[in-house]
């Protein structure tokens, strides 16, 4: 009960900040917070620890907890990812974001596959693609879905780039928002099934560029299918960090 009390304290605090409901500069008392969602001292203030280290928030002394501005967060991390999706005002801009990381990353990663992948990982890659292929002709969303998820997760992971392998559960709530938020054709259109037959061949068969060229081809066909959710959404830009003045 109380690991399923601190998911849910995690849950309604991370939606409310990221959706804007608690505003950048506000602050929360623990205190008030054990009253508002009817949890003990120990399940709020360790919500709190797993929101400070997703950059949501921040306790400063004698003040209390204050909520972070996006430029804070960890926009990296499946749970912002998955609250951005599910809020009105960055979902596109969200969606736009990974899109456009997937659409670098990616092909590169498949680039590398085919070039390095243990010959289970390859096999496996071509036997997820085929039932892609027919479940996504049969219409059977959730399961194509799945399957997705475990194919794009394969190519990452078959690259033997970690950092790349890192990004599963990321690239994972992003198709996940794509279906929960009727971003998805009833059918997948049979060009993407066939490029991501096409990968997998290459990528079985030891062809770099062919792996690269149809992973593009997919990426792009899915930026086409969403890129309408942003259409008005500004960018957001952040400034990089400058180095120190050193006087000398």
């Amino acid at each position: 009960m109380s690991s399923r009390l601190h998911s849910l304290v995690i849950e309604s605090l991370g939606r409310r900040i990221v959706s804007g409901e608690l505003a950048p500069g506000s602050t929360m008392l623990s205190g008030d917070l054990e009253t508002e969602l009817g949890v003990s001292r120990s399940v709020a203030r360790e919500a709190v620890r797993v929101l400070q280290s997703l950059g949501l928030v921040e306790t400063v002394k004698r003040i209390g907890i204050r909520v972070l501005p996006e430029t804070a967060w960890n926009v990296f991390d499946p749970f912002v990812v998955r609250w951005r999706l599910a809020s009105v005002p960055g979902k596109g801009a969200q969606l736009r974001s990974l899109t456009e990381l997937r659409s670098a990353v990616e092909p590169a990663a498949a680039e590398l596959a085919a070039e390095h992948a243990p010959e289970d990982m390859a096999a496996e890659l071509m036997a997820v693609a085929a039932k892609m292929r027919a479940v996504g002709r049969a219409g059977d969303l959730q399961q194509f879905l799945d399957l997705d998820i475990h194919f794009h997760a394969l190519v990452l992971a078959a690259s033997g780039n970690e950092m790349f392998g890192q990004m599963q559960s990321m690239i994972a709530e992003v198709l996940r928002g794509r279906t929960d938020y009727g971003l998805m054709p009833s059918h997948p259109h049979e060009e993407a099934l066939q490029w991501h037959v096409d990968v997998a061949n290459a990528v079985q068969e030891g062809k770099p560029e062919a792996a690269r060229e149809a992973m593009d081809q997919i990426m792009r066909r899915t930026k086409s299918e969403v890129e309408g959710v942003w259409a008005e959404e500004p960018r957001i830009f952040t400034q990089p960090e400058r180095p120190g003045v050193v006087e000398g």
